[in-house]
């Protein structure tokens, strides 16, 4: 198996559909002969073409609206919106058109689209390039969210979202895009199911829930703290609607204390519906309260570097926050 980086991952998903399915394209901002600001579609304008890997204006409402039509017509189109924090334009098409669609049309109706967005701060982006946007899009049924936070999920879950039925949005950690590296099983067909956990690490005192970015960093942390004698399990959530209840709970229900962490602002993040969950259908498990480590709430990670640091978690804070939990 081969060693790649969580982006060559993506790339290699978009390249292998493009080659099997005909109706497959991708559409975004400077995604043609550039590939892309972060070079997720180098190579493929040159390998299929124009009509195929389609430069856009500089318009998100246009990237989606035109991705819904033609969907809907029977392609399968992939919309890159070249930052997370781009992505409010084209908010009404998602949340209100391509969301309710299947549903208005009684089931007559699908939209088979994939939305990726690079998401999350680290990077010294400021303001307009650091959001992490995810919780609005989890609360819409009729879109699936999915994050992946390895090589292999990138590349397996991007593919099954491409042949969905329905609408996927695609959330990429761009601090991780060179910094995660994982083995690349060669397989012929690589598909992750969309809906579905995964325990990366086996632990008995504690859980803790995570994502992207924060889920690379969660396994590093749960290292330094096993030379601690903490023993630490760890859940890559991967997809965050559809919710893997089965394998939250199955998890609290073994250790008894759970941690949910995530890079967004605390309030109202996707960490709290962790938490209801918990609350709800695992209160009886519980040895200790329930705890979110999340970003603090102000507007977005800010551009100083040593205010970045401030905002964003990281290995040690991950760490000091299992320890925190053990300690009940």
């Amino acid at each position: 198996m081969a060693e790649v980086t969580l982006i060559e991952g993506i790339r290699q998903a978009m390249d292998e559909e493009l080659a099997r399915d005909e109706r497959v394209f991708i559409v975004g901002e400077d995604v043609g002969p550039r590939g892309g600001v972060f070079r997720a579609t180098e190579g493929l304008y040159e390998k299929y073409g124009g009509s195929r890997v389609v430069d856009s204006p500089l318009a998100e409402l246009s990237i989606v609206g035109m991705g819904i039509g033609a969907a809907l017509y029977g392609l399968r189109p992939i919309c890159e919106i070249q930052f997370a924090d781009f992505i409010h334009p084209a908010f009404n098409q998602i949340v209100n058109e391509a969301a309710k669609m299947c549903y208005r049309s009684n089931g007559a109706w699908t939209v088979p689209m994939v939305i990726r967005a690079p998401y999350g701060g680290g990077i010294g982006g400021g303001l307009y390039h650091s959001q992490s946007v995810e919780a609005f899009f989890t609360h819409v049924p009729g879109l699936k969210v999915v994050v992946p936070s390895n090589p292999r999920d990138a590349k397996g879950l991007l593919k099954s979202a491409v042949r969905d039925p329905n609408p996927v949005i695609y959330f990429e950690p761009k601090k991780g895009y060179r910094l995660i590296k994982g083995e690349l099983p060669e397989e012929d067909d690589l598909l992750v199911p969309i809906g579905q956990a995964s325990i990366s690490r086996q632990g008995k005192d504690l859980s803790v829930f995570a994502y992207g970015m924060m889920h690379y960093y969660t396994l590093q942390a749960a290292e330094i703290v096993a030379e601690e004698g903490i023993d630490v399990e760890v859940v890559d959530l991967r997809t965050l609607l559809p919710i893997d209840e089965q394998t939250i709970l199955k998890s609290v229900e073994k250790t008894g204390k759970a941690l949910i962490v995530y890079e967004g602002n605390l309030t109202g993040g996707y960490g709290a519906e962790i938490s209801a969950i918990l609350a709800e259908k695992a209160f009886v498990s519980l040895d200790a309260p329930i705890r979110r480590l999340a970003g603090p709430d102000v507007p977005a990670a800010p551009f100083s570097h040593p205010l970045q640091d401030w905002f964003m978690l990281d290995v040690s804070k991950i760490a000091a926050g299992i320890r925190s939990m053990a300690e009940y």
